[in-house]
């Protein structure tokens, strides 16, 4: 099995689903395909070490045993994929692959649980939903026949880069989200529009960032891979996210990409802001970057009015909309000179009025809101409504605001659109020359932004109306006359081959 791609590894992680389809919904069995990955790859990781260590130290199994105390994941002997495998004709496979999961969180407490809360606690194996007793174990049975196959031989020593799995895993995840409707923005964001926000931020060594709604953090990885590409690896990951499926994803995910040198918290992170410092203060950042629930009803509001950390002194977001109540966390936790961060916004949070028209006008009195991004239709998974992004910089060098109208260039797609690499390099080229384009970007002062009640819709900064070409009406005259004339011929021409035939006209 030489030569191991990509294309290998997704197809084959894809096709182990196969096991699920028709049984239960793809909602339902992602957790499971991805947690089998994971289990998968910490398994191979140990199995690929253990016979390294052999072969240098066979005589001496009490010092391979203290060395394999040293691996970055720690496996308890029964709790590996291939313990399990071995057993799997026999009752129970759910529940033994449940006690594995747990003895490998117990194994790993530092970096699998954030306090309570384990990584695989929100699934479970052994569950109902699978079917009866039998047909439960024969499911199992058959996912573990999918990731024993040889195409999943996940040992370093075969694939070699981590980033081949990591990168199984989110093909995996994209692949998820295109099925999941609605559910699917709670854990992912397009690859292209994460590629885009990570351009616009300009991570560079030694940034710390944070996502506050970080999903499965693909967001924070595109950012930390901007930061790679300059030939460092220096810089700090942060998250937060309030579903514990999508927190598992997320850790899973960072270590399936090696990005040990992280902190995820599970929690609300309006209700309950988890990324503190020693003194119980919201922690500060250099990029705070997230494409949060948009419009979230129920984010919070009762207790907002009286929130410990003033997140909200600008004004206090609608009851029912928290699009602001993002926003203005983001802010909050900027660092004072080197805060930038970049924000997914339903258009409504440009122009709506009443709370939110304050808290925007305030925003831009204090010189924070830097450029607005208007995006393509039908770009993100569940939604087919456009969406903007906003970016906004704790100090900046004018008190402008770019304004960029983006939403024509795509590539068009079935079921969704998707940015190209050259879109994304128009818009981040636009922004970075900050200056503005006939048709697609405009450069607009305090005073304009006054004078339109600090309304941001895009069309009242970037014309994009192109006029009709002129219809010359002489020469449509013309023109019709000419066709009448070759009508009146070929109806003559007609007639006349009626009559020939003995057909009266």
């Amino acid at each position: 099995m030489a030569n191991i791609t990509q294309k290998d590894i997704n197809n084959a992680v894809w096709a182990a689903c196969d096991t699920f389809r028709g049984t239960i919904d793809a909602s339902v069995y992602k957790d499971y395909v991805l947690t089998m990955l994971f289990l998968k790859y910490l398994s191979d990781v140990w199995q690929d070490h253990y016979e390294q260590y052999q072969k240098q130290h066979g005589d001496h199994p009490e010092l391979i045993e203290e060395m394999l105390k040293n691996e970055r994941f720690l496996l308890p002997k029964s709790a590996n994929f291939y313990a399990l495998y071995q057993q799997r004709f026999e009752p129970g496979n759910g529940e033994r692959i449940d006690k594995a999961l747990h003895a490998i969180e117990d194994g790993n407490g530092s970096k699998l649980r954030d306090g309570d809360h384990g990584v695989f606690q929100d699934i479970t194996f052994n569950n109902n939903r699978l079917g009866d007793e039998a047909q439960k174990n024969d499911i199992l049975r058959h996912l573990m026949e999918d990731f024993a196959k040889p195409e999943l031989d996940l040992r370093p020593s075969r694939v070699g880069k981590l980033d081949i799995i990591g990168n199984a895993y989110e093909y995996l995840i994209e692949r998820f989200a295109a099925s999941a409707g609605k559910k699917a923005g709670e854990f992912y964001t397009p690859p292209e529009v994460s590629e885009l926000m990570a351009e616009l931020v300009q991570p560079k060594e030694g940034d710390s960032i944070c996502d506050p709604a970080c999903g499965s953090a693909s967001l924070l990885m595109k950012c930390a891979q901007q930061i790679k590409r300059q030939g460092s690896k220096k810089y700090q990951l942060y998250g937060q996210e309030a579903i514990g499926s999508t927190w598992a994803l997320a850790k899973m995910n960072m270590f399936l990409h090696g990005e040990d040198n992280h902190l995820i918290k599970w929690g609300d992170t309006l209700r309950n802001p988890r990324l503190l410092d020693g003194d119980d203060n919201l922690l500060h950042f250099d990029i705070v970057v997230a494409n949060p629930p948009f419009s979230l009803k129920t984010w919070g509001y009762d207790s907002a009015a009286k929130d410990k950390f003033g997140r909200f002194r600008r004004g206090l977001p609608p009851k029912t909309k928290g699009d602001y109540a993002f926003i203005l966390h983001m802010i909050e936790t900027l660092k004072p000179r080197s805060g930038r961060m970049a924000v997914v916004v339903p258009h409504g949070v440009l122009f709506r009025g009443a709370a939110e028209g304050k808290i925007r006008q305030q925003l831009i009195d204090e010189n924070l809101l830097d450029t607005v991004i208007g995006l393509p239709e039908k770009l993100f998974f569940g939604t087919g409504i456009p969406a903007a992004i906003l970016i906004f910089r704790k100090k900046k060098a004018d008190t402008n605001v770019l304004f960029i109208d983006a939403s024509r260039d795509f590539e068009d797609a079935k079921n969704q659109n998707k940015l190209g690499a050259e879109h994304i390099e128009k818009i981040v080229a636009t922004f970075m020359a900050r200056e503005s384009i006939d048709k697609y970007a405009y450069l607009a002062t305090p005073e304009e932004i006054q004078q339109n009640d600090y309304n941001l819709n895009i069309p009242r900064y970037v014309d994009t109306f192109e006029e009709e070409e002129e219809i010359d009406l002489a020469a449509v005259i013309e023109e019709r006359k000419k066709l009448k004339a070759e009508l009146a011929e070929l109806e003559g021409q007609m007639a006349k081959y009626l009559a020939e035939l003995g057909y009266a006209s």
